[in-house]
């Protein structure tokens, strides 16, 4: 019976769990770590709040009150002092292209340009500025500064840089600008046909090419800019790293764009730089699904899959937006009748091609915007697990901008995750002026149904689609509060009644994200076992005017257990024995 006892007894301090004894006794192995003096929201219904946690070898092995913590300080334990700042587990951001948004640190930034002459003026002083440079490029212009039609035009490029190519992508990715010279670099004339899933705009009047690219025709230039060396890979990635770590991030999923850099993060994990941990989606060209895909799916997942690389996912392209008419409606689009947008999926290889990648266990993102081809992808998801028989494959629809009010409840029935952006419902003129004149009234009322979809039993996970919006996760937090800008408008908020908590906000980017991952039980809340990802932010969220949370900061982020951005402003962390 003694033996009994005390082999209860060792189990229950493995797990970090009192026995009441002293703490000398209790902790025989002090923490790498403690954080103390925190308001800490674990996200953890058991547990919701502490004032200090203890972390050793990457894991969380206790978290309580400051007295219960002390017993695990050493003579090496770092402390870190909260100093009453609130603590929460690390964010994830469920929706990137991480390659790109890094590179895109280096390109012209476009997303806050309000006119034609400020895009000219920055595209103008960075060719000054990067004579070297054969193609410039850059990213973030809105639909709304070309005015009433909302596409660019080649004129306005080559009025301040005619010689040399250009290609500017719109802030959602789903439209190009090119200028005369790179569009003749191409070799696109008012001749050249429309590419596979593509639109090259003309002039109704000449016929010649506008410069407007709609989603894959911007490849036609897009494949003329040269290929990064290794090296600039590398540290575009170690540049990206930092500042998602800067922001409170500890995790991101990845939408499509990096499954061809695996083998960077790699060696960015062998040299110890690697402090960002990545789900990784690979982008399947449409129209069918190939053995030579699942083949290289296969070898990816094989080779990749760990908490800090993990390639366990594919992602379609379902449709594309609604500021081009370019995502799939089930009626025609309000400002123009003669359109509605289409699926780059048929129905039938998009079910088949669903079915054979959740057999071989694959997690599955869509694309999917217009409520038409939400419909699609909710109905080839089902017919896929109804075909196998399979239970909680938490396949992924990635937008879902508007969908219409007979798709909403089938998330939560069918166990589908709704992986949506919160700034993409940013009610700026793009949203107000173009979208929502686009799809009309009716349609505009359902859009981003945040609320709609958790009230039915639906799983909520948030990110950003990096680089369409900022990395930022605080404005998207402060968003899914107010659905407002930060000057205020639309007074009472955009669609208020879509707005959700502050608690269910946090938990998009935490529990529910990492429920989204399939890492529930390894990840998303601060308890003991679980990966010891957390951050230390600037305001107390809970009694912070919701008009202010963009403004967080974050002071600390941990990731593995390991301090891998300290703000400047703030001292670091004291060791156990000063």
């Amino acid at each position: 019976m003694k033996t009994r006892i005390w082999a209860v007894l060792l189990v229950l301090m493995a797990l970090g769990i009192s026995t009441g004894r002293g703490a000398a006794q209790e902790h025989a192995s002090s923490a790498d770590i403690v954080v103390l003096h925190g308001k800490i929201y674990t996200v953890n219904a058991k547990q919701p709040w502490a004032e200090a946690l203890a972390i050793r070898g990457g894991k969380i092995v206790a978290v309580g009150s400051d007295k219960q913590i002390e017993g695990y300080r050493g003579a090496s334990t770092q402390v870190i002092d909260a100093k009453g700042h609130l603590v929460l587990p690390g964010f994830v951001d469920t929706h990137v292209h991480f390659t790109g948004g890094s590179f895109g640190l280096q390109h012209v930034k476009l997303d806050d340009a309000e006119s034609i002459p400020e895009i000219q003026k920055r595209v103008k002083e960075y060719a000054a500025a990067h004579p070297g440079t054969s193609f410039v490029q850059g990213f973030g212009w809105m639909y709304p500064v070309f005015g009433e039609e909302a596409l660019p035009n080649k004129k306005y490029l080559d009025e301040v840089l005619p010689d040399r190519p250009v290609l500017l992508s719109a802030y959602d990715g789903h439209t190009s600008w090119a200028n005369s010279k790179a569009l003749q670099m191409a070799g696109i004339t008012r001749d050249t046909p429309n590419p596979l899933n593509g639109i090259i705009v003309h002039d109704p009047k000449t016929g010649e090419p506008t410069g407007a690219l709609k989603e894959a025709a911007g490849e036609l230039v897009a494949r003329l800019i040269p290929e990064p060396t290794r090296e600039q890979k590398l540290e575009a990635l170690r540049q990206g790293i930092h500042y998602a770590n800067q922001l409170g991030l500890t995790r991101v999923h990845s939408a499509g764009g990096d499954n061809d850099n695996l083998d960077l993060l790699d060696e960015l994990r062998r040299q110890g730089q690697l402090t960002l941990r990545f789900y990784v989606a690979t982008f399947l060209e449409p129209p069918v699904l190939t053995s030579e895909t699942i083949e290289k799916l296969e070898k990816q997942r094989r080779a990749y899959h760990d908490e800090w690389i993990d390639a366990g996912a594919a992602k379609f392209l379902g449709d594309g937006v609604i500021e081009a008419h370019t995502a799939g409606m089930l009626q025609p689009y309000t400002d123009d009748p003669s359109l509605t947008g289409k699926p780059n999926w048929s129905a039938e290889e998009f079910t088949k091609a669903v079915t054979e990648l959740d057999r071989r266990g694959f997690q599955i993102f869509t694309h999917a915007i217009g409520d038409g081809t939400i419909q699609q992808t909710l109905d080839g998801y089902a017919a896929a697990h109804k075909t196998n028989d399979t239970k909680d494959s938490r396949d992924r629809i990635e937008h879902i901008e508007d969908p219409s009010a007979a798709e909403i409840p089938r998330f939560g029935r069918e166990g589908i995750i709704a992986s949506m952006q919160p700034l993409h419902a940013y009610p700026n003129e793009d949203i107000l002026k173009v979208w929502a004149r686009n799809v009309g009234p009716e349609r505009a009322q359902r859009a981003w149904p945040w609320h709609d979809i958790a009230a039915a039993g639906g799983h909520l996970s948030f990110g950003s689609d990096w680089p369409v919006v900022t990395l930022n996760p605080w404005p998207g937090v402060q968003n899914l509060l107010t659905r407002q800008t930060t000057e205020g408008n639309p007074p009472g908020g955009w669609n208020p009644k879509e707005c959700i908590t502050l608690a269910q906000s946090i938990e998009g980017y935490t529990l529910g994200a990492a429920y989204a991952g399939r890492r529930e039980k390894t990840e998303g809340s601060l308890e003991v076992g679980k990966l010891a990802d957390l951050i230390v932010v600037s305001q107390d969220l809970l009694h912070t005017d919701p008009h202010s949370v963009g403004k967080t900061e974050v002071l600390v982020t941990v990731v593995d257990g390991k301090v891998v951005y300290e703000s400047s402003g703030r001292t670091k962390g004291n060791s156990a024995g000063r």
